[in-house]
């Protein structure tokens, strides 16, 4: 009778241990299915990350993001790049120096339509972190003689200008980067599905809460300076990848009846003026897509595309006025995949 008892408890408590079990594992699965979504202020502007985890990581993503300000940030008085353009005697740090080195490539490939070198046009024109000034012809040619990515490089642990007055501005390369710190801090924390968004730059890994492709929208080019416009031009399905828009309808303003748009050519010193209205690249990372972007606005549509078509990882989708003013679109063989309909 007694044994009767004890296998009757023993089986009790096996099935106690088999609940108790699956009720552990059934939340932990409902655990690792959460989808956090953090918003907040960074670099002048919004992010937004939504990611699989079963903790709210904001703190720790800030903290990540707060790194790239303090090195990049040229609206940070004790920032890196700040510091830099004083002539201080400061040393980069690797988050510098990444952003530094990619710059200067893109700058070769796109013909010097990339320029890190910028900052003071982009001042002049009153679209940076100084005092717009009075521009005419002979302030964009004294300004000119000191603007150009090769009067700058890294050497000797410190970057060394040709001319002190030569300011750096990673504005257009920036935002995608730090989408791509974000991005690297999840991976460090094993999260396989997150979309990470910074003033329209975009990182996307894995898949959403429906567990599909990111869908990302592209926003009609429209005179919009309060950003209330959300028009959409086409949404595109994506993933593992980084993606960036750059567009000139935005940013701009009006001085004697004629627009003046925040792009600057950095080899003429005067804001872009053709028919391309918007640029949205994707590439393996946010940081290149954004740098790519920017340049392209400066090069119109034919040169885009011949980078594009030229470059491995590089896909672009192109907005532009047409002949009667109609918008119109072009795209890289390679983005065909990514398109779909709205």
């Amino acid at each position: 009778m007694n044994k009767k008892y004890k296998q009757i408890g023993q089986g009790i408590f096996l099935l106690i241990l088999i609940v108790g079990s699956l009720i552990i594992l059934n939340r932990s699965r409902k655990e690792a299915a959460i989808y956090q979504s953090d918003q907040g202020t960074v670099f002048g502007t919004f992010y937004s990350a939504t990611y699989q985890y079963p903790q709210d990581l904001k703190a720790e993503i800030e903290a990540e993001l707060n790194k790239v300000n303090m090195s990049l940030s040229p609206f940070e008085e004790s920032s890196i790049i700040s510091k830099i353009n004083r002539n201080e005697d400061v040393k980069p740090d690797s988050l510098f120096l990444h952003v530094f080195n990619l710059a200067k490539e893109v700058s070769a490939k796109t013909y010097g339509a990339f320029d890190i070198t910028v900052a003071p046009l982009v001042n002049a024109w009153g679209f940076g972190f100084k005092k717009k000034m009075n521009v005419d012809r002979s302030v964009v040619d004294s300004i000119r003689k000191f603007v150009d990515y090769r009067k700058v490089r890294y050497e000797n642990g410190k970057i060394v200008k040709d001319d002190p007055r030569t300011m750096l501005d990673c504005s257009a390369i920036a935002k995608g980067f730090g989408s791509d710190v974000v991005a690297r801090f999840f991976d460090r924390k094993g999260i396989k599905n997150y979309m990470i968004e910074i003033g329209g730059e975009i990182v996307v890994k894995g898949v959403n809460s429906k567990k599909e492709n990111w869908r990302i929208g592209v926003n009609k080019p429209v005179d919009d300076s309060l950003a209330v416009n959300t028009e959409l031009e086409t949404i595109l399905d994506v993933s593992n990848i980084g993606m960036a828009t750059s567009g000139n309808y935005r940013n701009f303003y009006y001085k004697n009846g004629k627009k003046f748009a925040h792009t600057i050519d950095p080899r003429i010193g005067y804001p872009v003026q053709h028919s391309l209205l918007s640029s949205t690249v994707i590439a393996p990372n946010c940081a290149t897509a954004d740098a790519y972007a920017t340049s392209f606005m400066v090069l119109g549509v034919d040169s885009a595309m011949e980078i594009c078509k030229k470059t491995p990882g590089l896909e672009g989708y192109f907005i532009y006025q047409g002949k009667n003013g109609t918008l119109e679109t072009c795209f890289t063989d390679g983005m065909k995949k990514y398109i779909k309909e709205k």
